[in-house]
């Protein structure tokens, strides 16, 4: 694995945006399995150093010692400039959008960076699963300016494939800001995540925000409002299976919390039928790396119980929780709703 290849790591990101070299030196040794001696050559400190800083009995203050560490390690150069714990802006600034408003139709762009950041941006994807997503914004914040930055340089393709990796990471910080209660910049991401996508030609993309507003506004409490938005992305032309899907099944909980129990329980057959006809995640865009068919049968439970067809929704479930004994969390969580689901039925 070259040094490159270590930064992809969500962890090690994470502690880089935080400032926390103890912890960037420990995952860095534990990813690379160098001793505290060998990573000591590469920032020009002795063992003893190293091991004083991993046991937090020395706080790095200096900049030649930060620079140091920077340059040995390797860290990616769109990191250099990230140095919050948490967000200081949650929407999207001035700057940003002036710079996507400004594709030329000139220029070449290595797109190296770009791809690169793709796939660090799929795995702060897996990690928010288990690492709060506010201690990785500063990292994804820093990487959707790397990529802006391509933009006015870039044309035809090349500019559609960075709108749309633009676009995937404005939906990421739009997901986190609405967990944080930041309800007004989660809106603003997410529709510039949506125009994003729309000018760089990605059907899926574009389906996936406005599909992610209607969930914003069915939580919000405004099924009615919620269910139109969520057919919107449904009825959008050009969208693969698991993109229809997954709108297919925010619009059946919409139709579930209006009272239109036939229409939502439709919708999830549909929704189902499309999921499970893509049960490979390479055949799903990579945001929806986690609408497996197992999930899709955790999804169709939902919507059968908020239609209160109990049997139906304790039949999904039988189907899936002896595949969940791994994940203890989840197996509870269902095990209580199969339960409630068999008693109700």
């Amino acid at each position: 694995m070259s040094r490159r290849d270590l930064w992809d790591d969500a962890r090690l990101r994470a502690a880089a945006a935080q400032r926390d070299w103890a912890a960037v030196l420990r995952r860095y040794r534990h990813l690379t399995g160098l001793s505290q001696s060998k990573v000591g050559e590469l920032i020009a400190m002795t063992q003893g150093y190293v091991s004083n800083i991993e046991r937090e009995q020395h706080t790095i203050t200096s900049a030649e010692v930060i620079q140091r560490i920077v340059t040995g390690l390797g860290m990616p150069p769109e990191l250099g400039g990230v140095g919050l714990s948490g967000p200081t802006l949650w929407g999207p600034d001035p700057e940003l959008r002036e710079r996507v408003a400004h594709a030329q139709a000139r220029g070449r762009v290595d797109l190296g960076t770009a791809e690169r950041l793709s796939r660090v941006l799929a795995e702060h994807r897996r990690a928010e699963d288990e690492m709060d997503g506010p201690v990785l914004w500063a990292v994804v914040r820093s990487q959707l300016d790397a990529v802006t930055r391509l933009i006015p340089e870039s044309s035809g393709p090349t500019a559609d494939t960075l709108h749309v990796l633009a676009a995937e990471h404005a939906h990421w910080l739009s997901w986190v800001a609405w967990q944080e209660e930041q309800r007004g910049p989660a809106l603003a991401w997410i529709d510039a995540a949506h125009g994003w996508a729309v000018d760089g030609g990605h059907h899926d993309m574009a389906a996936w925000a406005v599909r992610v507003r209607g969930w914003y506004t069915l939580r919000a409490g405004d099924p009615l409002r919620a269910l139109r938005t969520a057919e919107a992305a449904r009825t959008m032309p050009g969208l693969s299976p698991a993109a229809e899907a997954i709108a297919a099944h925010t619009a059946s909980m919409a139709a579930a919390a209006v009272g239109e129990r036939d229409r939502a329980m439709r919708l999830r057959d549909r929704a189902l039928a499309l999921a499970l006809s893509v049960p490979d995640e390479g055949d799903r865009p990579a945001w929806l790396y986690y609408l497996t068919p197992d999930r899709a049968r955790l999804h169709a439970a939902d919507t059968a119980a908020a239609c209160h067809r109990w049997a139906d929704a304790a039949a999904e479930l039988r189907l899936v929780l002896p595949r969940l004994e791994g994940y203890p969390r989840d197996y509870a969580h269902y095990a209580a709703r199969l339960a409630e689901a068999e008693r109700r039925s």
